[in-house]
């Protein structure tokens, strides 16, 4: 059997969910090639979505009309924004979801869409013709061809699980590797190497002594990630934190010479900022507990998640180091903790629209490229989406023209600083998002990524029309409390006894009502209580007034800081367009050092900021090529 699409992607995890419908939703016609239908959109590891940078991607994907966001605040059953005690620019969003919910409401997000369909087997070999990437055949020996193929296998590629020194071949618990995919790509020059992740034991709830656990409530504002949900209908649950002890971790340390990340077994590198709990026990042996979390896999379900708990020892060990803390003095498992290796492909092969170098018309998200996280592969999955649509043909370019791809720059999101990173970096260990990657933060807030996606996602035809007049709307709304706030006069004899039950220095003179929102004690909220032409406009009915009030009063506080990022961030875009590729034999340019010269040759980069974002190239290297070029 042939079938003929405009776009395949390979792989119904988070990235090639998102990967699918972005495309189809741009009139390219799609093609889901997953194998299982009923675990699309699965939760492999902890069920939740977001976190610190995380969750300002998931707004992002939001914005750029992506779905994760709208089926996140469908099965969320807690929400919590973290950072608050800090500015607004580190400010993430977070959801616990329910695993089963969160899979079919994916479903029936994908069951909707235009222009998709799902295949369910297991690709076996990707098709090249002429050098360029046209399809690929599965196990049962469909062929599907495509004017663009996107990979986005997860920990499918070769996959191999570990739980103490026992070793069994798998994507993911209970399902089957894919053996022969990875070597169908590596045989056309694309380079491969191995990873490894884990994931912590679960619990059943009914063998737990909460009394000996700490609740930990979510938040009690309707906080949301998508900007077009309304408030969703499922119960909210509590999460329980608990630490370790040292009897657990005495425990702990007699498995050691059986853990397959210490007797040899495991010689890949797995993710710093998420290790297991033999790897903390060893990193830090100073710690005398470790916090965990318990949390809850869904409304209806018995199981938990004990996060913090990761671990690929005996599954004996593992049981009996639980049984030493109080709370689970009882416990029974569903099943152990394992760890996995995978292979994924070396992300400077790529370029910034995700499309290999080497293999034209292939594109990769995810795990593939390098990286962990729901998150991370989300915005990938909708960028190497897009980017496949447009290569195919549809929103205004033509298969085999010179097509003109979307690429988001490190100001304008989180999505582009990660996409720069894999591509200019590359990684020797799994990619996480954090604040910390980021230049521009206050730039990148969770609070206004459709002030800088909406309207770009429109103009490619991904965001639809009722997001797109949202997003006028809430613009609108933003700029009417900032214009009344720049223009309203205070008088002191009218104020002065309010500011000072607010805690707040009484006015000698008058002012806008800009310079109050400014002082840290004050806010929108509690100026409104003694300004009643302030509250008249922030009680209007209009849907999301909270969040539209929180923006603007972003917006006025940190004006300041926000024009001066912005301004640097204008600077670099003149490197940024200061194209660079194809112009220079680097081996003969004696002006750059060997290392310049040799990282300069591997990754090739397109302009001179990125060239600047490479490791091993000096600033003194950038103004040898900015001589050459001229400038």
């Amino acid at each position: 059997m042939k079938f003929n699409y405009d776009v395949l992607v390979i792989g119904g995890g988070h990235a090639g969910c998102e990967a699918a419908s972005a495309s189809a939703n741009m009139g390219a016609k799609t093609c889901l090639v997953t194998m299982d239908m009923n675990k699309i959109a699965q939760m492999s590891c902890n069920p939740a979505i977001g976190g610190i940078a995380k969750g300002q991607i998931v707004r992002e994907i939001d914005a750029l009309g992506g779905q994760m966001g709208l089926v996140t605040d469908a099965t969320s059953i807690q929400f919590r924004m973290l950072n608050v005690g800090k500015g607004p620019a580190m400010w993430s969003p977070r959801a616990q979801c329910d695993r089963g919910k969160f899979i079919w409401e994916w479903r029936r997000m994908l069951d909707q869409t235009p222009n998709l369909d799902v295949w369910q087997d297991q690709a076996d070999e990707l098709l090249v013709e002429h050098g360029e990437a046209i399809g690929v055949r599965t196990i049962w020996g469909a062929e599907l061809y495509a004017k663009c193929v996107v990979v986005t296998a997860g920990t499918f590629l070769n996959g191999l699980m570990h739980i103490g020194r026992k070793m069994v071949p798998g994507g993911r618990v209970a399902e089957p590797a894919v053996a022969h995919f990875t070597e169908s790509i590596t045989r056309h020059g694309v380079v491969s190497a191995r990873m490894k992740t884990g994931t912590p034991v679960r619990i059943d709830k009914r063998s737990v002594h909460f009394e000996d656990l700490e609740e930990q409530p979510g938040e009690l504002r309707p906080y949301q990630f998508s900007y077009m949900n309304k408030k969703g209908a499922l119960k909210q649950l509590p999460c329980w934190t608990v630490n370790t002890n040292a009897e657990v971790h005495e425990m702990l340390r007699s498995g050691l010479e059986d853990s397959p990340l210490y007797n040899g077994q495991i010689q890949s590198i797995g993710p710093r900022y998420c290790p297991s709990i033999e790897t903390k026990l060893v990193t830090f042996p100073e710690r005398e507990k470790h916090p965990l979390f318990l949390e809850p896999e869904g409304e209806d379900t018995n199981e938990m998640y004990l996060n913090g708990f990761s671990s690929s020892l005996p599954m004996d060990v593992q049981i009996e180091a639980l049984k030493k803390m109080p709370a689970f003095r009882d416990v029974k498992v569903y099943r152990p903790g394992y760890a996995i290796e995978y292979d994924f492909f070396d992300p400077t092969q790529l370029y910034h629209s995700l499309e290999s170098k080497i293999i034209p018309n292939l594109f990769m998200a995810g795990q593939v490229n390098g990286t962990t996280g729901y998150e991370e592969a989300g915005g990938q999955g909708t960028m190497a989406g897009i980017n496949a649509a447009l290569k195919a043909g549809f929103a205004g370019s033509s298969q085999g023209e010179t097509y003109n791809p979307f690429v988001l720059h490190r100001d304008e999101a989180y999505i582009g600083v990660l996409i720069d990173d894999l591509v200019t970096k590359g990684v020797d260990e799994p990619y996480r998002m954090f604040t910390s990657r980021a230049e521009y933060r206050i730039l990148l807030r969770q609070d206004d990524a459709d002030a800088r996606l909406t309207e770009k996602a429109y103009e490619l035809g991904l965001a639809k029309r009722d997001r797109y007049e949202w997003w006028v709307e809430k613009k609108k709304a933003i700029e009417e409390i900032e214009t009344f706030c720049q223009g309203f006069a205070i008088k002191p004899r009218l104020i002065n006894s309010g500011l000072e039950a607010l805690g707040t220095t009484p006015l000698q003179f008058g002012c806008k009502l800009a310079e109050l929102v400014n002082r840290p004690q004050l806010n929108l909220q509690n100026l409104s209580e003694i300004i009643p032409q302030l509250k008249e406009i922030l009680n209007r009915p209009i849907n999301r007034q909270e969040e539209i009030t929180e923006a603007a009063e972003v917006r006025m506080k940190y004006k300041g800081y926000i024009e001066r990022e912005r301004m640097v961030a204008e600077k670099m875009h003149r490197l940024e367009n200061i194209k660079i590729r194809g112009h220079f034999n680097y081996e003969e340019l004696q002006g750059l050092s060997t290392e310049c010269r040799q990282k300069l040759m591997k990754i090739q980069p397109e302009t001179l900021a990125q060239a600047s974002r490479i490791p091993g190239v000096s600033p003194s290297d950038i103004n040898v090529l900015l001589v050459l070029m001229g400038r």
